[in-house]
């Protein structure tokens, strides 16, 4: 199969091309790059001038979450941006290794009875997504808590010395089985209390793999600067490549992330440090993450049966924080779709409640604590500012679900937009130069993930490509095979499931 790219303007070249140029795709790389006004191919696309850049690539996805890397292996969403790889396994929970096949650490975020898990292993996981289809590149961390809970279940404590040896053994095999690294996330109840001594050990064995270690910080909001802090301590302490998930400022608490943010950004350059974070001021949130920390120890079923006992509801209700009820919008609710897209001031009303919070409560075990709110809590200026520091990713830290999935869940704008907001962004307000946005999108993530030949338009690299122009993608190719055409799919399933070279 071979494809001709003409008239296009190439940017995250691996060196300077004239300013109009052909490119000409065999098999699933780029055979040869310049003016060929008399070459055939099996396809021809005309750029008009539009640029064309390396595929982009997403940090923080949660696609592997919410399941629907399985019933919707189109992924459109990121194609339709311009996205050819996409990582997942982040903020503590991946979908392997399995050691008793059971997915607790993702009850947070869906039915998860959804998938039929027959895999343990990495190594196995892989052979799976193998034989699946799938239309974007997908590689995997592993997930801390994944591993840990399925050690102590939901014991909220400290691994003892054999917990922690099974913990490195099935850790180690999972890097060698093709894992980018380790994930924690700190903010969860069942991780929050992690020691640092086991978060070190840890980071050590993961930078002796070359792999990256990506957080979801302790603290978010207040205390969200002694996170980063202690973050910033392990990596100088283990020289392990660190990536803080979504690092976005909370209303309220900008201060101390101005702060935080102003400690990264003074990191010396060989700290190999970045934070990944998204155009957008809304933030997807499971809807348990509004409850007292204390009630969001154990299973669903746990929590659940806390918030009906109404001695308990009283102190909980107390406790709970007031909030935007406008801002607050459902965005998905498994089994209840007559509620996606109303906002919290809707549901009040629905059930003739003058209390917020009564509603808040009523609508957890109407939908057994399934779903998600899309939140507007963030900083717009904050985030502007964030997005064109040298040290950030964009990262949509968004799942994909097929357009026929419309009405059963809210797209947010981190699913549809974020890539093409930020480079509207560059474009219109000049917030960065326009070869250093395209290189944070592609090069940048491509080095810091260690996939070799991707991330750069070079002769004999691998031919994930995308073409646009003021923000609106034309085209995406993903592994030599045009996959999204003028916003449509091709119906191609060329992904391919990546494994990380690892040392370990």
């Amino acid at each position: 199969m071979t494809l001709l790219i003409k008239n296009v303007q190439i940017v995250g070249g691996a060196r300077d091309f004239p300013e109009r140029s052909d490119v000409f795709v065999s098999g699933d790389k780029i055979s040869a790059i310049g003016d060929f006004p008399n070459k055939g191919a099996a396809a021809v696309l005309d750029g008009q001038g539009a640029y064309l850049s390396p595929g982009f690539i997403d940090v923080n996805t949660d696609s592997d979450h919410y399941l629907s890397l399985f019933d919707h292996p189109a992924q459109e969403d990121f194609l339709r941006q311009g996205v050819t790889t996409i990582f997942g396994g982040m903020c503590g929970s991946s979908l392997a290794p399995l050691l008793y096949g059971g997915l607790e650490s993702f009850q947070k975020w869906g039915d998860t009875n959804r998938v039929n898990v027959n895999w343990h292993t990495m190594a196995e996981f892989m052979k799976v997504l193998d034989r699946r289809p799938l239309a974007v590149n997908f590689g995997t961390l592993i997930g801390h808590s994944t591993i840990r809970r399925a050690i102590i279940g939901d014991a909220l404590r400290d691994l003892n010395k054999n917990e922690l040896g099974v913990f490195l053994r099935v850790f180690k095999t999972a890097l060698r089985e093709g894992g980018f690294g380790l994930s924690t996330g700190l903010a969860y109840v069942h991780s929050r209390k992690t020691p640092y001594s086991e978060l070190r050990l840890l980071a050590d064995t993961t930078k002796g793999s070359g792999g990256v270690y990506a957080t979801h910080l302790r603290k978010t909001e207040a205390g969200i600067a002694e996170a980063v802090g202690e973050t910033i301590k392990l990596a100088k302490e283990t020289c392990v490549k660190t990536l803080v998930s979504h690092f976005v400022p909370v209303i309220g608490a900008e201060k101390e992330y101005e702060s935080a943010l102003a400690a990264i950004e003074d990191l010396p350059p060989d700290i190999d440090f970045n934070f990944d974070i998204y155009p957008s001021s809304s933030s997807l949130l499971p809807l348990y993450t509004f409850l007292p920390d204390w009630v969001q120890a154990g299973s669903v079923d746990a929590i659940l049966k806390s918030i009906k006992d109404e001695w308990t509801q009283s102190r909980v209700k107390k406790e709970m924080p007031h909030l935007d009820e406008e801002h607050f919008v459902i965005a998905q609710a498994a089994g209840n779709d007559f509620l996606i897209g109303k906002s919290l001031a809707d549901i009040k009303q629905m059930y003739g409640l003058r209390d917020g919070r009564d509603a808040l409560l009523r609508l957890m075990i109407t939908m057994n604590m399934k779903g998600g709110v899309l939140y507007k809590n963030l900083n717009p200026n904050l985030i502007r500012r964030a997005v064109a520091s040298k040290r950030s990713f964009i990262a949509s830290n968004a799942p994909s679900f097929a357009d026929a999935f419309r009405g059963k869940q809210l797209k947010s704008e981190r699913t549809t937009k974020t890539f093409t907001d930020f480079l509207s962004l560059v474009e219109k307000e000049k917030i960065m130069p326009f070869r250093d946005a395209i290189a944070k999108l592609t090069a940048e993530p491509a080095k810091k993930f260690n996939l070799p030949l991707r991330g750069t338009i070079a002769e004999g690299n691998f031919a994930d490509l995308v073409c646009f122009r003021g923000g609106e993608v034309k085209f995406t190719v993903v592994n030599g095979k045009v996959v999204m055409k003028d916003g449509e799919f091709q119906n191609r399933f060329p992904g391919k499931a990546f494994r990380h070279a690892s040392r370990a």
